[in-house]
């Protein structure tokens, strides 16, 4: 059938296997499997996936369970709320592979459309808060509460133990905390704002503005006395009612924190949405997760690039305080589009017209005869009702398939948002009534409300007047701008991204097409369960797809990223000892060749770090495992690995290695970031592993959005299985969980179809496949790479898995190259760079996936080939040690165009070192930037107009 769906994801023809296998010296991919995979390790049952669907047939099954979702008009508010995301934005960013097929932004020069979004997304937290610098976006808004918590704790040195927390933050929020205090060892207070005991064991507290009643409560004596004892006043905030009500900033807030959600981004059921963390300048070398910051290239011009890069979890290790791995890049540019799109005037008309529908609708109520719990509100009432009321309100919007928030016993919310019509807020009043025909009019109504709030809350200032707030609101100048952005950035449409570690695959339009629908993306995450039976259909095949895959049965989807599934994991474990009245047992093994977001993970859920040496081969030095785990008999919690291993090899002693820490006591954890080379091969519970999470996003196709949305659900075995996620408004999970680990019951569930979808049209050998052709891919370019770039570690067949490192310190000795300086020659060659420096200094980590054709493979390779030659130039003395196209990389057009060329080469071998570039050629739109220049003078967002000159 012409939509059978293996050979679209496969790059590789027969007749190209047969050319790479001989080029290997493998009669068949069996042979080289066997030699690659040691045959003790694999697993001898079939995966029990379904049989292999086309795209059209897996469409129309994906079709039928959404169809069993039931999209009901919410209100429910609580974090979460309908939106309009505008056409262009659907279209031109949310399902355009330009955009959500590109990398995180760490190769800053062709990565410029995408952070100069994050700059704008920057610029409007900054703007809407009232604060000096804000993030590039955090995974959700509980979570950006408990960082903002973590970072209150570790800027009084952890010696200020006591957090306040007002108990009408979302209950959602207020589970996150919780969780994640009682790890790191934080007194979690929470109580009425008034009572607040503020003093000099505090170091932070926490209000929610608008708070979950939806009413407004003065926050300013609240952080009087914060400022007064030396504790940070934090404040949860709606960001588009900032466009009406006073920021943040203006009350006294060290730090705001919020969803971005209703700037345009689908409910989802939960996700994905991005969060916004906004603080005071004095706090920037604390603030979570990734800063877009503007300095300079080669040039002279300004460039983008993410700043403050020694953050990065691999450089801090377990001196980390969070984690770089937590953002939502796709969704925080849909946000900042939105703003740009609709600009300030825009923004204020939505909000203006919110708070007047919400407000007619109060006294309304009050007209009823309903007790409306303030008049002091955004867009959400609260009515308190007797039990009676109650029971039967509850009756009648539900025959009239309305959904609001009955999540508090003493009444209901009713959440307006910008999907809310004035003929909705007649029907609201109708069920009210009990009586279609309302005993007055709406239209008294409607004119006897103002759209303005009263005095004492409203903004009076004026915000986001920048340029780019300003240009782009009719829908031609704003495609062009989304286009020029887009245009800026190397993505999977231009080239393979040989990332090591990172699984840059296809994501296929058949598995991203239903995320559009709004069966999926249009649901509320606190829908009542017996609406949502499509996404639940879904969840248990993936749960039982996945724990078939890993070998290990209890599956938890709440985490919503590979970082927070490495977290609650780790959770899980100390968990399960704290149960067994083992509480002492905190330390956590962890291998020296480890990815830094490995100790940074073990350090927030509370566990000590102990290092692990490895030999000289990459593996984990089996003796000193046995030393440190017998040293730490009694204390021993954990030892985390990533199998096969960071050097990108099958070790083989795999086992041995969970004996030992089995032995006295320990679980294993497995770091799935390699997962894309054991599925149908080896399966991690049969291994020896107790817990693995999965990455979503690398290994089962849902894409990586330019840094996020990620999923990085859990696996674990079953004695673990009582301890998985919960939540407290859809409960979830084990009888003794762990607590709540993201806002939302399935976190980022609108992607999940994605991952369906992939398995459903790969089936069982399909996927195994996959792994198979990764493996091969992998050896082929090693093997053609190696007499050029030395591959540092191979199996004990000679062989790598699905990854190889590519050792650049002899070219480095012999020319004075180094690895950066290939990384951004091979921009000019139309390719990203793989992984830099990681797991060793002076390498390059190549990840073809089993994605990309032999073509593409044999292009990366001429590339790297190319370079080589290059190099060798300068050791032979045939260019010139400084001004050399390696160390002039990358070559934008406007500095070969120029008039002027000083260069010792020339302009054809700077922009065309082979010529099929010269059919297609990805322009780097900058040149080489100055990251030391941007971190010495450190600008995080646009400037407001008023710092321009006159």
């Amino acid at each position: 059938m012409s939509d059978v769906f293996l050979p679209r994801h496969l790059g590789l023809k027969a007749k190209d296997q047969e050319t790479m296998l001989r080029f290997l010296g493998c009669p068949d991919l069996e042979a080289l499997i066997t030699q690659v995979v040691p045959a003790h390790l694999r697993t001898t049952t079939p995966l029990h996936t379904p049989p292999a669907a086309t795209e059209s047939q897996a469409l129309t099954q994906v079709k039928v369970l959404a169809q069993r979702n039931q999209t009901w008009k919410s209100y429910q508010g609580m974090g979460y709320y309908a939106c309009i995301t505008p056409t262009v934005i659907q279209r031109n960013v949310l399902e355009h592979p330009g955009w959500y097929t590109a990398y995180t932004p760490y190769q800053a020069e062709i990565a410029q459309g995408r952070l100069e979004a994050l700059f704008n997304f920057q610029t409007l937290i900054t703007e809407l808060t009232g604060l000096d610098i804000a993030n590039a976006s955090l995974l959700d808004e509980a979570t950006a509460a408990a960082e903002a918590m973590i970072l209150s704790y570790q800027v009084h040195q952890q010696q200020r133990r006591t957090f306040w927390v007002d108990r009408h933050c979302w209950p959602q929020t207020l589970a996150v905390l919780q969780t994640r205090a009682e790890a790191v060892g934080i007194d979690l207070q929470v109580a009425e704002t008034h009572a607040f005991n503020l003093d000099e064991t505090a170091c932070g507290c926490l209000l929610q503005y608008p708070n979950s009643h939806g009413v407004l409560v003065d926050p300013q004596p609240v952080f009087t006395r914060a400022q007064t004892v030396g504790a940070l006043g934090i404040m949860a905030a709606d960001p588009l009612s900032l466009t009406q009500l006073k920021p943040p900033g203006a009350w006294g807030a060290d730090i705001a924190i919020g969803s971005t959600q209703r700037l345009g981004v689908p409910l989802g059921y939960g996700g994905p949405h991005a969060a916004y963390f906004a603080t005071r300048s004095a706090y920037k070398r604390h603030i979570p997760g990734r800063m877009v910051g503007l300095s300079k290239d080669s040039q002279g011009r300004p460039a983008l690039r993410l700043a403050l890069q020694t953050r990065e979890q691999h450089i801090r290790r377990e001196r980390a305080t969070s984690n770089i791995c937590t953002a939502q890049v796709l969704l925080a540019v849909m946000a900042s589009m939105y703003a740009v799109y609709h600009g300030a005037e825009g923004l204020r008309g939505i909000a203006q017209e919110i708070h007047h529908k919400a407000k007619a609708l109060a006294m309304g109520c009050t007209k009823l005869g309903y007790d409306v719990l303030s008049q002091d509100f955004f867009d959400t009432i609260f009515l308190t009702l007797n039990d009676m009321q109650r029971r039967e309100l509850h009756q009648r919007f539900t025959t009239a398939k309305i959904n609001l928030n009955w999540f508090y016993t003493e009444g209901v919310g009713i959440n307006l948002d910008e999907t809310t019509t004035w003929t909705d807020v007649q029907k609201l009043l109708s069920l009210f009534y009990g009586q279609e025909t309302l005993p007055f009019a709406l239209g008294e109504l409607i004119a006897q409300t103002s759209v303005h709030n009263q005095k004492v809350w409203m903004r009076t200032d004026n915000f986001l007047a920048q340029d780019v707030f300003q240009k782009y609101h009719s829908e031609t100048e704003f495609l062009r701008y989304v286009y020029r952005l887009q245009s800026r950035d190397l993505s999977l449409t231009n080239a393979m991204m040989p990332l090591g570690s990172c699984t840059m695959k296809l994501n296929a339009t058949s598995e991203m097409i239903p995320v559009s629908w709004p069966e999926f993306n249009a649901i509320h995450p606190f829908a009542p369960l017996e609406q949502t039976q499509g996404y639940h259909q879904l969840f248990e095949d993936l749960t039982t797809w996945l724990a078939d895959i890993t070998g290990l049965p209890g599956v938890s989807f709440q985490p919503n990223a590979g970082s927070q599934g490495e977290l609650t994991g780790l959770l899980v474990i100390r968990k399960y000892y704290q149960q067994r009245g083992e509480p002492q047992r905190r330390v956590c093994l962890i291998p020296q060749s480890a990815h830094g977001t490995n100790p940074a993970s073990a350090v927030m859920a509370g566990f000590q770090v102990v290092p692990v040496a490895c030999d000289n081969q990459g593996n984990v030095d089996e003796d000193d495992l046995q030393t440190k785990a017998s040293q730490y008999a009694d204390q021993l919690a954990a030892l985390m690995l990533t199998y096969p291993s960071t050097h990108g090899v099958f070790e083989t002693g795999v086992r041995e290695l969970c004996q030992i820490v089995h032995g006295y006591g320990g679980q294993v954890y497995l770091d799935g970031a390699n997962l894309n080379a054991l599925v149908g091969l080896c399966r991690p519970g049969e291994l020896g592993f107790d817990v693995c999470h999965v990455n979503l996003h690398k290994t089962f196709c849902i894409p990586h959005g330019g840094g996020g949305p990620g999923m990085g659900p859990i696996a674990v075995a079953e004695h673990l299985r009582e301890f998985l996620p919960t939540h407290p408004v859809v409960v979830t999970g084990g009888q003794s969980s762990i607590g709540t680990v993201a806002a939302a019951p399935w976190s980022s569930a609108s992607i999940l179809p994605i991952s369906w979808m992939y398995m459903v049209m790969m089936g069982a050998e399909g996927l195994t496949q996959a792994t198979r052709i990764a493996i091969l891919n992998a050896n082929y370019v090693a093997q053609r790479l190696d007499p050029y770039f030395p591959v540092l570690y191979r199996g004990k067949h000679g062989w790598v898995a699905h990854e190889c490192i590519l050792d650049l310190r002899p070219l480095k000795i012999q020319t004075g190259i180094e690895v950066e300086d290939v990384a951004k020659r091979l921009m000019d060659y139309g390719f990203h760079a793989p992984t830099m420096s990681w797991p060793v200094a002076g390498t390059l980590m190549v990840e073809p996936t089993e994605s990309e054709s032999l073509a593409e493979l044999n292009r990366f390779c001429e590339a790297m080939i190319g370079i080589y030659h290059e190099a060798m130039a300068i050791a032979q003395g045939q260019a010139d040690p400084q001004d050399n196209v390696l160390k002039n990389a990358p070559h934008p057009a406007e500095i070969v165009a120029t008039n002027a060329w000083h260069h010792s080469y020339s302009r054809e071998q700077a922009a065309y070192p082979v010529p099929g570039l010269r059919e297609v050629k990805f322009w780097p739109p900058v040149a080489r930037i100055d990251n030391a220049y941007g971190d010495r003078n450190l600008v995080c967002s646009c400037p407001p107009m008023t710092d321009y000159p006159g």
